[in-house]
């Protein structure tokens, strides 16, 4: 019976972790590409799952075993009707352009998923509680089966990435959910049958049935669950959450918003409860405690100091101390478990904390902060709520002490973000040293107690934020769906600079004289502005297309006679670009007709004439990655057909972590095009402080003489496919072949 039980528990939580990357993965090219979708996403599955642990736990009290098996078998052969899972046309012609689509999103999550989602996350509080009346020696306390449960949770979403999305297409991949589904249906008809025979009542079964079947089952009388004990689940399970989406909406923004950045975190989530609710404590919460705060304060300076590389080693330290903070909370949770006649409620309460924390992060954090806060907020939560012995539990005496101290710490770090800069210190890192180290190693030693060493922590967050103006004045920031945007004036106040996320998108000169300059990424004399050369030498097709518009820098090149068409998902970008109070470059664009299309640019550009462009610029980038739903096969397509026969493209692969020349090498053989590219490497530090950055642009054509002098240039280098690589699909990606792991 238990291997049946644990089985099915297996099978479910497999089905239920698999269907969340891939309905997100179907959904996310209309979308930009943004990490707000898999957040949304996360919302809903955890709202979901809410619903179905209050389905589980109403069954449980209000029906017999035999009267929950009758209505549950139901709702499963009901389900079977919405499936296999899939996407309408309509949906897709359906995505908002000028609204905030979390909505929307919620719609078709309702529509496509809703259902099966529901009917498979009822099934581990409910065969738990039935497991629990059983006459099996483990039966007084189950909880061991929702480890279970998480080890095929987990188990799925480490196997989405490495070989689901790399072996199947996403239609495969809905055919083959559905007959396992189906797989589980029958696990769960056997569950059912094994306690069959229990008599109809509500709680206990009765005497002569199956050997597996309890005697009339008198529980001793539980202890009232009080709201403070309520409460502290709630806690205890919206930090983790919190802290997992935080941590996500970091790691998708700048790298990738693709499932396999999604899924780490929540499969260390996972993990997480698989450790706690397993028999044996494998990692003692007190030595967990004691390594949590060390390893803040680490990552803490290397999120204030802004440090970028090595990745691996960056991403490693953000996985670690989410593991160990979400480890923490959840042994507080399992430590505090009620019997089994409070099972289902407690399940109840551990989701309602997790739904918490999903919409704190996905719909309240947006509409509260302007940047991106509720990462680091989740981070002091999480030291806050570790265990500490009860001498060193706050109390009122203390209180004001720990204010003070904190207090001090957080006014000694903004004076140090103000003066040391000041001084001209040898070496940069040094003065990231004496600015944030010191306070945080101050922090360090509060640790031993929890509520000070939070406090202290948050006032050195509050500090550093002195150092951000000392750096540039913010003129604007704002945030949205898509994203959190900043304007900033630089130190020496020579340019305005265009922040998505925490890459910058553009810069432009204050000075008159300099203002259609075209910098950063599209100088004229790096690859940007060498590739464009070509194309305003031919003398057919001048119609030009940007994907992407940023602070408008590209509009510097625009002549008499040519049309320019700015695609652009995000409206709080347009409307940025077009202030006068920040970028003057689309206003400066005289000579030439500007448009711009709000929306994503795979649904927009069907609507242009076939062969209208003569050129068409894919620039569009979340941060610091393009999303990938704009360099696969179908995309390629669109384009071509949108090109002139002489027509060229133009590719911004820069990125700090991803290498896409592979990705565009093979597209480009599939399709029968050549590919050149130049990779500019490190810029001199003189010609940064002019505003010029390091770019990677690749340039496509359907022959060769279309590339024109660039193909005596020894800067610009052949893009050939690789003999072993599989082109890149809507269906298809594998994003670890080209991860920059250096």
């Amino acid at each position: 019976m238990l291997s049946l039980f644990a089985a099915t528990l297996f099978v479910s939580a497999l089905l239920l972790f698999w269907v969340q990357p891939m309905i997100a993965k179907m959904l996310l090219p209309l979308l930009g590409g943004t990490p707000m979708v898999w957040n949304t996403c996360m919302v809903f599955f955890q709202a979901t799952l809410l619903g179905g642990y209050a389905y589980s736990h109403l069954l449980a009290k209000r029906l017999s075993i035999r009267g929950q098996s009758i209505v549950h078998a139901g709702l499963l052969l009901i389900t079977l009707a919405a499936l296999p899972l899939a996407l309408s046309e309509e949906a897709m012609r359906s995505a908002p352009w000028q609204s905030n689509p979390f909505f929307w999103l919620l719609r078709q999550l309702l529509l496509v998923v809703a259902l099966p989602f529901f009917t498979v996350s009822t099934t581990g509080p409910l065969l738990q509680h039935w497991f629990s009346r059983t006459k099996h020696s483990s039966a007084k306390d189950p909880y061991f089966l929702y480890a279970a449960s998480n080890l095929g949770s987990l188990i799925a979403l480490l196997s989405y990435p490495v070989v689901l999305e790399p072996t199947f297409r996403l239609s495969q991949q809905t055919g083959l959910w559905t007959w396992i589904y189906c797989g589980f249906v029958l696990l769960f008809a056997g569950c059912a049958l094994s306690v069959w025979r229990a008599p109809d009542r509500t709680i206990g079964v009765g005497a002569g049935t199956d050997e597996n079947i309890r005697e009339p089952l008198i529980e001793a009388q539980a202890e009232p669950l009080t709201w403070r004990r309520r409460g502290l689940w709630v806690l205890w399970a919206f930090v983790p959450s919190s802290l997992m989406m935080g941590l996500t909406t970091y790691l998708t923004t700048d790298i990738a918003s693709i499932p396999l950045l999604w899924v780490v975190p929540l499969a260390i989530y996972l993990l997480t409860f698989v450790l706690v609710f397993g028999r044996r404590q494998l990692l003692p919460v007190k030595v967990l405690s004691r390594i949590l705060p060390g390893t803040a304060v680490a990552l803490t300076f290397l999120i204030l100091t802004d440090v970028k590389n090595p990745a691996w080693l960056l991403i490693g330290l953000h996985l670690f101390f989410f593991f160990v903070a979400a480890l923490v909370a959840h042994s507080r949770l399992a430590s505090d478990r009620p019997g089994t006649g409070q099972l289902t409620e407690f399940y109840l309460w551990l989701s309602a904390g997790g739904v918490l924390g999903g919409l704190f992060n996905a719909l309240l954090a947006p509409m509260i902060f302007r940047s991106v806060v509720e990462y680091p907020l989740a981070m002091v939560l999480a030291c806050l709520v570790r265990p500490v012995s009860p001498e060193k539990m706050p109390s009122a005496r203390n209180f004001w002490v720990d204010l003070g101290l904190a207090a001090g710490i957080g006014a000694a770090t903004g004076l140090l973000a103000i003066f040391v800069p000041r001084f001209s210190l040898e070496h940069y890192q040094l003065s990231m040293v004496v600015i944030f180290g010191l306070p945080l190693i101050a922090c360090y030693f509060c640790c031993r107690h929890s509520f000070r060493f939070a406090l202290t922590l948050a006032a050195v967050m509050v500090g550093a934020s002195f150092y951000t103006v000392i750096q540039g004045r913010t003129l604007h920031a704002e945030r949205n769906f898509y994203g959190a945007l900043r304007v900033t004036l630089d130190p020496d106040g020579r340019f305005h600079r265009f922040y998505h996320g925490t890459t910058i998108h553009g810069i432009q000169f204050i000075d008159s004289k300099r203002r259609t300059e075209p910098l950063s990424y599209f100088h004229r004399t790096g690859p940007f502005g060498q590739a464009f050369e070509v194309f305003q030498s031919k003398p057919a097709n001048q119609q030009v297309a940007v994907i992407g518009l940023g602070a408008g820098a590209m509009a510097s090149y625009a002549r008499g006679g040519q049309r320019w068409t700015f695609y652009e998902i995000d409206p709080a970008v347009l409307r940025v670009a077009n202030d006068m109070k920040f970028f003057t470059y689309l206003r400066d664009c005289t000579n030439a007709a500007v448009e711009h299309k709000l929306g994503d640019a795979r649904l927009r550009l069907r609507e242009a004439p076939d062969g209208f462009y003569g050129l068409i610029i894919c620039d569009a980038f979340s941060s610091d990655v393009p999303p990938l739903h704009l360099i696969t096969q179908e995309a390629l397509r669109l384009y071509l057909s949108k090109l002139a026969p002489e027509g060229l493209l133009f590719f911004n692969i820069s990125s700090r972590c991803l290498d896409f020349r592979p990705v565009l090498g093979n597209l480009a053989a599939d399709l029968n095009l050549y590919a050149l590219d130049y990779n500019e490497g490190e810029i001199p530090p003189e010609k940064q402080a002019e505003g010029k950055y390091s770019s990677h642009w690749v340039v496509m054509a359907r022959k060769p003489a279309l590339f024109g002098k660039l193909m005596d240039d020894p800067r610009w280098q052949p893009v050939l496919g690789e003999s072993s690589g599989r082109v890149w699909t809507d269906d298809y990606s594998n994003i670890l072949a080209i991860f920059r792991w250096k």
